[in-house]
């Protein structure tokens, strides 16, 4: 029965009924020894008789008094009167999370430092081997101090051997205890087994209250307990990633490895993820210090009466963006990711909100034979104010000068001072022959359609322009990719080898602080099997501009054919940083992960690539790379009808390619449909695929190594 307004328990004075949990009921009291205001935790009567709910509730006295920190409840009291047994904690003032989380999720911001907060107190909670085994929203208290987390009534002592770490160490079990402990939606696998769970099992709790928190749903639900138990036991939840466009990719990546069913695969100590989490934080607090520096520049509009400019609409743009990407203290969105924007029409502060940056640069290009007309904005997002426009009517020799001018004058409206060295670094023109450049950025135009007749094309208008001009670093660092794209998927030819390294090492002799021809270098001497030369080129691409995503991408496949997964690992998680719109690593590293035998992050990884792929297909219906890759993930996560749908209109749109044909036979052997698998490698190899160590390491193909046609296939390759 609740007691009343006015009654005493002790020398606590009942001043309002507060709540009440599985553990008892809460009452605002005045302590009238101190004058100060108290929450006293009362067990219920008909419960005081249960020998198992009594124990648990001197167990939370025992647990809470042990610890002090500045975001755990603290404990002041325990005391029995007249049958009631209480305790007296902290009177906290604010609302719960659950109670803040009705409203929808968090702000970034503020969901890390809740997170922080509560990482932290775990930590120190663990250390004292006490885990809190019921880690819920109802359970942390948001007040104008801080997160405070409460009710340590589920939480089990665990003895502390001499010289033991004891965040790492396992409860005690109680042989007795037949119930689940825990709030349904929070437990870990191995409590919703019915299993004694550890200190890991408050980091899979963590795991689902920050997913919560930053996406406003649970990543485990069902009608009723048996369904959430089953969800929490043996299915993958959707990245957060995936749900909400604003998490970070390493804070998806943090949440996931929280949430990996088996505790050896997730982070082993809260101190390991408070330190994640405190370093994003910083990350996070430091760009948005620095957020009225950052721009993206998007793709100029092509006015010219034949609407034939869209290669020096992109050109011009490319060009400031890799300016501006020099300046220190300025950040520029990657050009993948600005440039998608302009092509999918979306609103300019729409696109300015995804890409996170506070400043958009944007603009117009007519051409009328030698006259050039470029007309440009600098506008603030979200409210579109103009920090500065221009029209510049010039000669098309005067290009260069037109975009040395635009970069300064952003840097100009963003209140920003130059240092010798960004003036420097500024005004190093590529070329000065306008006729070279042209040539160069129809060249880029094509390189970046990924397609055999594209490449070509691209191979070809940058060896126009360095017959321009000879001393056209940057056109040579092109055709050295173009060189290295053609041998690996068009048959390894030596003679493209040995193009794309000399190609690239010239482009290093004439401009040796070219970060794109070091990873251009290391890309070609990964392929030609020097891997000690190629890794010293990729570190020298990074020194020189981290921001790099060929650098760290081409490294990871380079440390993957070395056998090095670790730094395989690390470096595609790079390649996602500098470029999350990026579907590749994702999903490359998801294959990574499974070798090592992480499924969950493997799950996680596939997910995450998959989402992003779908999104890019949405714009670049007809991107067959995106379709194979994507396909891949599908089957792998077990969605074998879609995976092959998607196979098949790959398959549509370039049959003869051996590239394509051979991804398509692995999504076809995971698949386990033999004939169409047998029937694409077969094609592969006709077409020309050379690679016969593919066909011998490929897991993927592992359904139909032992078929008689697979083993004429090697012998065709040998």
């Amino acid at each position: 029965m609740s007691l009343s307004t006015g009654a005493h328990l002790g020398p606590y004075e009942i001043t309002a009924f507060a709540g009440a949990g599985g553990m008892g009921e809460v009452y605002r009291a005045t302590d009238v020894r101190l004058g100060r205001t108290v929450a006293v935790k009362v067990l219920p009567a008909e419960a005081a008789a249960d020998p198992d709910r009594r124990r648990q509730f001197e167990q939370e006295a025992r647990a809470a008094s042990a610890l002090n920190h500045p975001h755990i409840c603290a404990l002041y009291d325990i005391g029995t009167d007249e049958g009631h047994d209480f305790l007296v904690m902290e009177y906290l003032e604010g609302e719960t999370l659950a109670q803040r989380l009705k409203r929808g999720g968090l702000p970034l911001d503020l969901a890390l430092q809740i997170a922080v907060d509560i990482a932290d107190a775990l930590d120190s909670a663990h250390r004292r081997g006490i885990v809190h085994r019921d880690l819920k929203p109802g359970n942390l208290m948001l007040t104008a101090a801080g997160s405070k987390l409460m009710d340590f009534g589920l939480a089990k002592l665990a003895p502390i051997a001499a010289g033991a770490d004891p965040s790492r160490m396992p409860t005690r079990a109680v042989p007795s205890e037949t119930r689940l402990v825990g709030t349904p939606c929070y437990m870990a696998p191995e409590q919703a087994r019915g299993q004694a769970g550890d200190h890991r099992s408050d980091i899979f709790a963590f795991g689902v209250v920050l997913y919560e928190m930053v996406t406003g749903r649970r990543p485990f639900e069902g009608g009723n307990l048996v369904a959430v138990l089953a969800a929490i036991m043996h299915e993958a939840h959707v990245s957060p990633v995936r749900l909400n466009a604003g998490v970070p990719v390493r804070l998806g990546r943090i949440i996931d490895r929280c949430l990996a069913k088996d505790p050896v695969q997730r982070w082993q100590t809260m101190q390991d993820v408070r330190d994640r989490l405190e370093a994003l934080r910083s990350d996070l607090l430091h760009a948005a210090r620095v957020l009225d520096r950052s721009i993206a520049v998007l793709p100029f509009v092509d006015l010219s009466p034949q609407a034939d400019q869209n290669h020096l609409c992109e050109g011009i743009a490319e060009e400031i963006l890799i300016a501006l990407g020099k300046v220190r203290g300025l950040r520029v969105a990657s050009r993948p990711a600005a440039f998608r924007f302009r092509a999918s029409g979306e609103d300019l502060s729409e696109a300015g909100t995804r890409l996170q940056v506070n400043t958009l640069l944007d603009g117009t290009v007519q051409k009328a034979g030698r006259r050039l007309r470029v007309s440009v904005k600098v506008r603030e997002v979200p409210d579109g104010f103009c920090l500065w426009s221009e029209r510049y009517d010039r000669d098309i020799r005067d290009v260069f000068a037109i975009q040395d001018e635009i970069a300064r004058a952003v840097v100009a409206a963003m209140e920003m001072t130059l240092s010798a060295a960004d003036r420097e670094a500024l005004q190093k023109l590529a070329t000065a022959d306008v006729d070279a450049y042209e040539c160069y950025l129809r060249g880029r135009s094509y390189f970046f359609r990924y397609d055999r007749r594209d490449i070509s094309f691209a191979r070809e208008l940058f060896e126009r322009a360095i017959g321009i001009d000879p001393s056209y670093a940057r056109a040579y660092a092109g055709l050295s990719d173009c060189r290295a794209y053609l041998y690996m998927y068009r048959g390894r030819d030596p003679e493209h080898l040995a193009g794309a390294v000399s190609a690239a090492r010239r482009a290093l002799e004439l401009d040796p602080a070219l970060a794109e021809a070091h990873a251009s270098l290391g890309t070609a001497l990964s392929l030609a099997g020097d891997h000690a030369a190629a890794e010293q080129a990729f570190e020298a691409a990074i020194k020189l501009n981290p921001h790099l995503f060929e650098a760290h991408y081409f490294y990871a496949r380079d440390s993957f054919a070395q056998g090095k997964i670790d730094q395989a690992i690390n470096q595609y998680e790079e390649a996602s940083r500098v470029r999350p719109e990026d579907y590749q690593a994702p999903l490359l590293v998801a294959q990574l992960y499974e070798d090592a035998g992480h499924a969950d992050a493997a799950r996680a990884s596939r997910l995450h690539g998959l989402a992003i792929a779908e999104e890019h297909l949405k714009l670049c219906p007809d991107d067959v790379r995106a379709l194979y890759m994507g396909a891949n993930a599908l089957v792998a996560l077990g969605d074998v009808g879609k995976g092959v749908d998607w196979a098949g209109r790959a398959v549509e749109m370039e049959p003869g390619d051996s590239m394509l044909l051979y991804n398509v036979a692995c999504i076809y052997s995971m698949a386990g449909q033999t004939d169409l698998a047998l029937g694409c490698l077969e094609r592969a190899v006709d077409a020309g695929l050379k690679q016969r160590e593919w066909l011998a390491r490929d897991s993927n193909l592992d359904n139909i190594r032992a078929e008689a046609r697979f083993q004429t296939l090697m012998a065709r390759l040998a």
